[in-house]
């Protein structure tokens, strides 16, 4: 993912119990890139529609949310203070100017074919994670993001060392990705696992839904899972990826997404529902 991360426009989205979460709308992000960013493509790559959406989103907004809006999109890389300037940001992008998604893939497969190799070698295992979210934008394309685009960066290099952190929550927000479906394709290159669900709608928002909900299909994740360590006899590393904001932590410094008590909230739940799942399979 190139110049920044992952993205989200909100930071502070509010849920019904008072939690908070990390929530991404395409409206707030393309009044951003048209008229607080004014990136000189943005007009050519938008459509019609999206702009007279996005100029409505940005009306309604007050000040403090277009400065709340700027500062996040500005906040770079996760687990990094650092952050863009509006300059900084352009200039960031502009390097990538004129990198379609088929030129971005030959420069990863390029990679990958050189490092993959001696990876293999001195016994390391590469996880590439998905991209967040799994569609293009700020004129940055975007090439890890469905099943095609897995198979053909396995098949870049083909070896055991290339594989993927396969990320439930970076995945499931294109509803065309059938999760259980591409765990089990997978299978043999899975070497880290991120589990989150997210919740989406019909115009491709989302925000950090509970692990257990979401659009995600929890429990046929985690029994593909299971099913593979069974066969593979080895237990793959895992983790509850991002959490909500809640109860004490609401009160401290946190970075985004990555909460203590959220994220032990999730942590819970996945190992009862690991638990539960296993078990039934030995009965």
């Amino acid at each position: 993912m190139p110049a920044l991360d992952w993205i989200r426009t909100d930071l502070d989205y509010v849920l019904e119990d008072g939690a908070q979460t990390l929530r991404f709308e395409k409206d707030a992000l393309a009044a951003f890139d048209l008229f607080m960013l004014k990136r000189e493509a943005a007009f050519t790559e938008h459509t019609a529609e999206q702009i007279a959406r996005a100029e409505q989103k940005l009306a309604a907004m007050t000040e403090a949310e277009k400065a709340a809006l700027q500062k996040t999109m500005l906040a770079g890389l996760p687990g990094s203070d650092d952050t863009y300037t509006m300059q900084e940001l352009r200039t960031a992008l502009q390097k990538y100017a004129g990198m379609d998604r088929k030129k971005l893939k030959e420069h990863l497969f390029y990679f990958l074919r050189r490092v993959a190799p001696v990876a293999e070698e001195v016994g390391v295992k590469l996880a590439v994670h998905p991209d967040d979210p799994p569609y293009s934008l700020l004129g940055l394309p975007r090439v890890v993001s469905t099943e095609q685009d897995l198979e053909e960066l396995l098949a870049a290099a083909p070896t055991a060392a290339n594989g993927l952190c396969f990320c439930t929550g970076s995945l499931g927000v294109r509803p065309e990705n059938d999760l259980p479906k591409m765990i089990h394709r997978f299978s043999d290159r899975i070497h880290f696992v991120h589990l989150r669900s997210t919740q989406r709608d019909a115009q491709g928002n989302f925000h950090e839904a509970r692990h257990l909900e979401g659009n995600v299909d929890m429990y046929s994740v985690v029994k593909e899972l299971l099913a593979i360590m069974q066969r593979r006899q080895f237990h793959l590393p895992m983790r509850p990826d991002h959490g909500h904001l809640m109860l004490d932590d609401l009160k401290k410094k946190v970075y985004p997404g990555y909460s203590a008590i959220g994220r032990l909230k999730g942590l819970a739940e996945l190992r009862g529902l690991e638990m539960g799942i296993s078990r039934s399979l030995k009965d």
